[in-house]
């Protein structure tokens, strides 16, 4: 009797345990980082998410709120554009998010190139190829 009940305790431990690294190992699939604030947009404030897709891709997800329209911006602005700096840290525009009067905004995006840091600048054009020096906000090292 002693040894059932010993036995079935074992599988309870055994049991959790493997529920314990189950859920570890969901939870650090997917990175949050807070943005750091920026004197170009001090009020704006926003989380990106990094999570690598079955692709080998990376599924970037962002959240914004308080961001003011780039038109209101001193000098005024068109857009602002999202930047991805990979280990070579060369900068490349992964998108726009576009001016909206709204407080919340989300951007979502995939790049096969793994991110090293993602920031957001105010721009005149969603093209271009190389950020302005209108930083709006930006990640630490993800």
């Amino acid at each position: 009797m002693k040894v059932i009940k010993t036995h079935k305790t074992f599988k309870s431990v055994i049991l959790i345990f493997m529920i314990m690294i189950l859920g570890s190992g969901i939870s650090s699939c997917s990175k949050k980082t807070i943005f750091k604030t920026s004197s170009v947009v001090p009020a704006a404030r926003g989380d990106v998410k990094v999570k690598k897709d079955n692709n080998n891709n990376y599924k970037i997800e962002m959240k914004i709120s308080y961001i003011a329209e780039p038109e209101r911006l001193n000098p005024p602005m068109k857009t602002y554009v999202v930047w991805l700096t990979s280990e070579e840290n060369n900068p490349v525009n992964i998108g726009q998010i576009i001016g909206t009067n709204k407080l919340h905004v989300k951007f979502e995006t995939v790049s096969a190139i793994k991110p090293k840091r993602i920031f957001v600048t105010a721009e005149q054009e969603a093209t271009t190829q190389y950020p302005s020096n209108m930083i709006v906000l930006e990640s630490d090292k993800l």
